[in-house]
């Protein structure tokens, strides 16, 4: 059943099409039925299917998500075998080379874009944290596609969730949310003006101390030294 995944791999299966039904797996591979329902269960966990108990179709072939790789980092990140200084200090990396080239290479409408992110994080603060978590996630989304690099853009989502699921019970028992979301407003207002300047090397440092400031204090004291490299 390997050749399936090599097919969509390569492209010869896309989003939306139908692989062949369980009978038809089993008779075209010479396989138990068990061994397709593995094999499909696998590829359906890895993101690459969607098979639905009783549909006579075959599995339907999905888009990439980087929900797979999400939960693979969350596992690792859970297991220890991934730091929370080190998604920190990955995130300081990804978001500062997204600044510097959304500095140099976005357009007017893509810069419009950030402006409206901004001001929805602004009209957001007393809505909620929920709320203003959302309106970050857009802001930020707009930077990395701002930068050309699909990959930076799926990395960034990625190191972000986790790195925020690690520390959100911390961040619900925050004393002061209000002051905390007004801060990080001025920190993404100083990146949108940098980015808006075309100040690559100012929107990358300014990205790597926001995140610094505002992660540090979760990270174990004497680990902070592996972000205060980054730093200019």
């Amino acid at each position: 059943m390997q050749q399936i995944e090599e097919a969509i791999l390569r492209g010869d299966l896309r989003p939306g099409e139908r692989l062949p039904s369980e009978r038809d797996l089993v008779q075209q591979f010479s396989v138990s039925r068990a061994t397709v329902r593995e094999a499909l269960r696998v590829l359906q966990s890895n993101g690459m299917v969607r098979s639905r108990a009783g549909d006579p179709a075959g599995a339907e072939i999905m888009p990439f998500s980087p929900v797979t790789l999400q939960k693979s980092m969350t596992t690792l990140a859970r297991l220890s075998e991934l730091t929370l200084t080190e998604l920190i200090q990955f995130r300081m990396l990804l978001d500062a080379t997204a600044n510097l080239l959304a500095a140099q290479l976005r357009t007017e409408e893509q810069l419009a874009e950030m402006d409206a992110g901004l001001k929805v994080m602004r009209d957001s603060v007393f809505l909620g944290y929920e709320e203003f978590s959302q309106a970050d996630v857009a802001f930020h989304d707009a930077v990395a596609r701002a930068s050309g690099n699909r990959l930076l853009q799926v990395c960034n989502q990625v190191v972000r969730s986790v790195a925020l699921t690690l520390i959100a019970e911390k961040i619900v028992h925050a004393l002061d949310r209000t002051a905390q979301m007004e801060e990080s407003i001025s920190h993404h207002a100083e990146v949108l003006e940098a980015v808006r300047a075309g100040d690559g090397t100012a929107a990358a440092r300014i990205a790597r101390q926001n995140l610094y400031d505002y992660y540090a204090s979760y990270v174990p004291e004497d680990e902070r030294v592996f972000l205060r490299a980054l730093l200019d």
